[in-house]
């Protein structure tokens, strides 16, 4: 694997691993109802997405409020995350480098979900 791919494959993971925090944290924050400063784990995750949140208010423009900033930042890393999968494409196409365990890779991990099958409960 070139070093270009392994670069973009880590900063990928990276985005997709802040996509899912900010995602958790999204949950928790509806779940957790006005106890959420309270709950140990809606603050690990708030301390996690932090750095992405800061970088995201960083780069709006001032008008953008305080409230829609988690908003942004997943939009922000939703882009980033295609740009990425583009840029990891190119990067295949250009080098010739043999990109089909990328693809595999996501391929089995399907294959070793289980898979929901409708079962009818027979009493």
């Amino acid at each position: 694997m070139p070093a270009e791919l392994m670069v973009l494959t880590i900063l990928k993971a990276l985005v997709e691993l802040a996509g899912l925090f900010l995602l958790g944290q999204g949950m928790l924050y509806l779940l957790a109802g006005e106890k959420r400063e309270g709950n140990y784990f809606y603050q690990l995750l708030k301390m996690l997405t932090r750095p992405v949140i800061r970088a995201a208010r960083f780069i709006t423009p001032k008008f953008v409020i305080d409230r829609h900033i988690p908003y942004v930042t997943a939009l922000i890393l939703f882009w980033l995350w295609l740009l990425l999968i583009m840029m990891m494409a190119q990067v295949c196409r250009s080098t010739g480098a043999d990109c089909r365990a990328l693809k595999e890779g996501s391929a089995s991990l399907e294959r070793a979900a289980p898979r929901s099958t409708n079962h009818v409960l027979r009493v």
